[in-house]
């Protein structure tokens, strides 16, 4: 799978160079003029991916589109692009999550560096999400019983207590027990607590029992 990288910035001849640079290396590329053409144009999240994005970008500019793009639940890195270095800047901007910050005009070797290290993370992080995003729709797929011995298994009840209060029998937990464990695809208890602190689910349920 081809990774892709997308590139913020309102140079035109800077886009095209860039691009140059990058289609050679072998990376396919988008370009936008402005944070509000990328956002209208939101990147997909399936490929490998990451945002070069320059700093003083009139409009909106680098780190008001950053955390736009935090606040959308984007996974993408951003490397920022900046004519000269700003201490404060990219102090905030590293805070905030970027994957790197490179000083115009950057060395080629510098530039590909730091866009390998970012796709290696989204791959990560890609990878990360559709695992979670995998046990919630798990989780969904509980019956409520299901879910109501799932919330109280997690929290360390045993199953005689689950059964008193749930007002049945010890028996009948234990089959519940069981098929929350197959649709939850976990074999012990160790592993159902760490999938559900994985997605808060055994947080949120410690606050409400």
């Amino acid at each position: 799978m081809q990774a892709c990288v997308h590139i913020v910035d309102d140079d035109a001849s800077f886009r095209t160079a860039m691009e140059r640079r990058l289609t050679k290396a072998g990376y396919a590329v988008a370009t936008y003029a402005s944070a509000l053409h990328l956002l209208v144009n939101l990147p997909t999240e399936s490929i490998p991916s990451c945002i070069l994005l320059d700093v003083r970008i009139p409009g909106l500019d680098g780190p008001a589109l950053q955390k736009r793009l935090a606040e959308i639940g984007s996974t993408l890195p951003i490397i920022f692009l900046t004519g000269y270095l700003d201490i404060p800047v990219t102090v905030q901007a590293i805070k905030a999550g970027a994957a790197d910050v490179l000083t115009k005009p950057v060395s080629s070797d510098d530039l590909l560096r730091a866009i390998e290290v970012a796709i290696a993370h989204h791959e990560v992080t890609r990878a990360l999400k559709s695992k979670l995003d995998m046990v919630r729709a798990h989780v969904a797929a509980l019956t409520p019983r299901e879910r109501q011995v799932f919330d109280l298994v997690i929290c360390g009840k045993p199953n005689k207590q689950v059964a008193h209060a749930l007002g049945c029998t010890e028996r009948t937990i234990k089959a519940h027990r069981h098929r929350v464990m197959e649709k939850m695809q976990v074999r012990t208890l160790p592993e159902l607590v760490s999938l559900a602190e994985r997605v808060g689910v055994a947080s949120a349920t410690r606050q409400t029992i």
